[in-house]
């Protein structure tokens, strides 16, 4: 347990990657965590499409670049893994449970030794039509909302320290 608790603190978001692709134990390892995470009713809601192949994951980084309105940058920076997390918005807590798979996937992620980050845009991207074409070719078939890109990837570099958490981050009643 206390490995656990030590890993959700020292989780950080991760943006510098190295060159290579992960493991795919570990992408499994990181898969099977997204795929226990709590979801409204035991309902899951979610899928995950997971993309490794450079083309897809820079044809994602361009979409996701131009939404967010500078299509100079590499919003995946440069990660070799993407995981879209998708969600039936046919659920109520659809959001949610596309939330906490988005968790699991970056706290396993840390427990393995990887970095990284959740990359917004994803519910813009997979309203538009050419990511509706791309839900489409993936084979992902009814009313999904984009919930995020986790993105996966060795670190280049130092892990970030924790910021001081802000006062009154708790109320006791």
């Amino acid at each position: 347990m206390e490995e656990t608790i030590k890993d959700l603190k020292e989780r950080r978001s991760i943006r510098k990657f190295q060159d290579r692709q992960i493991d795919e134990a570990d992408l499994q390892q990181i898969l099977e965590a997204g795929m226990y995470a709590p979801t409204g009713m035991g309902m899951q809601s979610p899928v995950m499409a997971v993309i490794q192949e450079r083309e897809t994951i820079a044809k994602l980084s361009r979409m996701n670049a131009k939404i967010f309105g500078n299509e100079d940058i590499d919003p995946f920076y440069g990660a070799p893994t993407v995981i879209v997390v998708l969600a039936d918005k046919s659920r109520p807590t659809y959001i949610e449970d596309g939330s906490l798979v988005m968790g699991n996937l970056m706290n396993a992620a840390h427990a393995l030794g990887l970095g990284s980050c959740w990359i917004h845009r994803a519910k813009q991207e997979f309203e538009s039509e050419e990511g509706k074409e791309l839900l489409r070719q993936w084979g992902i078939e009814g009313d999904y909302a984009g919930i995020g890109h986790c993105i996966i990837g060795y670190p280049d570099g130092e892990r970030p320290e924790a910021k001081p958490r802000k006062e009154n981050y708790i109320y006791r009643v």
